[in-house]
């Protein structure tokens, strides 16, 4: 069976509600046979199940998350014990809210990283609109699809309608110097300057670990992560804006190396949905809040539940030391 009539099958039994039987009857094949073209359409990709929680499931947390941080959405996955398959479901949470509020003209900032790429991975659109998606920072052929700007927003582009823009740059330079260059290079400059104008921003939050993916793909060395943790760094943004837990700052050589948005940049989008499903990024997630760039958050139930509880934790020994001081 060919790939369109396939997609024919699969679209009379999941959207039209035919059953197995008059398929069987209307293609002329067994209903065992109906059954295993039904399974190969969903493991080629014509067909995709999701299932979706209740919102009343999660609702209470987001608020929380909303109250306590001053940002304008929360977006909270229920848990999965398997990472993979935790990071499709807030994957597919998060492609659906975009499917909702992108709009004609709206720019679409794209950063890197797993969850980044599994939103593109898990969109589903069946609404005819003209956004781009553009490339916040340069490329990084090593690390594959999932380090790659450009490999996502042309995915986005393809499941959301729209086009995209690559940056044609690296993301990583080994001279400060040749970073400024291309930062005012005329194939560079344009690329930036519309990720800078993006109506919303699609970014990663990061750990400091030893066995992250920017230590596996030669970004920092683990000598270096042990360096940023004496720093008191806790996470970062887009991969190189290392903050510590009150969201400060914390400066690293790498970042006059990096071919992408700045801190900066990320403050004057409107809407900055920063995305975090795996449970070693509570630490970090907390810093990317206190830091102000958030707009929308969308992460797993686990880490909403510690967050709330390690704001609690830091938060209160500061606030018992300005009631001390002023006694």
């Amino acid at each position: 069976m060919t790939t369109d009539e396939l997609t024919r099958l699969a679209t009379l039994y999941y959207v039209d509600g035919l059953t197995q039987e008059d398929l069987s009857k209307q293609f002329s094949l067994s209903r065992a046979k109906i059954g295993r073209l039904l399974k190969r359409a969903q493991e080629e990709g014509i067909v995709e199940i999701r299932v979706r929680h209740h919102p009343r499931d999660t609702r209470d947390l987001e608020r929380e998350l909303i109250d306590r941080f001053g940002i304008e959405k929360a977006i909270v996955s229920v848990n999965h014990k398997d990472q993979d398959k935790q990071r499709e479901l807030l994957a597919g949470l998060v492609a659906s809210h975009l499917d909702r509020i992108l709009t004609n003209d709206m720019i679409v900032a794209v950063g890197i990283g797993r969850n980044i790429n599994a939103i593109s991975e898990h969109a589903i659109s069946s609404t005819q609109r003209s956004p781009t998606f553009v490339c916040a920072i340069g490329g990084f052929y090593r690390g594959g699809e999932v380090m790659n700007a450009d490999h996502i927003s042309r995915r986005l582009a393809a499941r959301f309608g729209g086009g995209s823009e690559t940056l044609y740059a690296p993301a990583l330079v080994g001279d400060p110097a040749v970073r400024e260059g291309l930062l005012h290079n005329d194939a560079v400059k344009p690329t930036l300057d519309k990720a800078r104008r993006a109506h919303i921003a699609l970014v990663g939050v990061g750990d400091i670990n030893e066995d992250s993916i920017m230590v596996r793909n030669g970004w920092f060395s683990p000598d270096e992560i042990a360096e940023l943790r004496k720093c008191g760094a806790v996470g970062d943004l887009m991969g190189y804006h290392f903050i510590d837990i009150a969201g400060r700052p914390v400066v690293t050589p790498v970042r006059d190396r990096v071919i992408g948005l700045g801190m900066e940049d990320l403050k004057r989008i409107p809407n900055v949905i920063a995305v975090a499903s795996e449970n070693t990024k509570t630490t970090a997630v907390l810093g990317a809040l206190r830091a102000g760039v958030i707009t929308t958050l969308a992460t797993t139930e686990a880490i909403a539940q510690s967050i709330v509880s390690l704001e609690d934790a830091t938060r209160n020994p500061l606030s018992t030391q300005s009631e001390m001081a002023t006694r």
